[in-house]
């Protein structure tokens, strides 16, 4: 990881992009205080499809207000145990 000040981003800002995005952790500081980190937003493997989101929304599992957290896990960990 390397710190480099504010005037030092703005000024090389396009090389710690570069370095950012072959995957080196930059760190922005503000009077020698660690204030940003840059980070590189990866594309999705590949994009999300309707067939993607409809099998999401079907597999989706709904929450019961009347149970609570420690009872669902029960009953997870009982189904597991058949």
């Amino acid at each position: 990881m390397t710190q480099h000040s504010v005037a030092e981003a703005k000024n090389q800002l396009s090389d710690l992009i570069d370095r950012t995005l072959a995957g080196e952790d930059i760190v922005i500081t503000r009077h020698g205080h660690p204030v940003v980190a840059l980070k590189a937003i990866r594309p999705p493997v590949r994009p999300l499809t309707r067939d993607d989101l409809a099998w999401l929304a079907a597999n989706r599992v709904r929450s019961s207000a009347t149970t609570d957290a420690g009872t669902l896990l029960s009953q997870m960990r009982d189904e597991d145990e058949r």
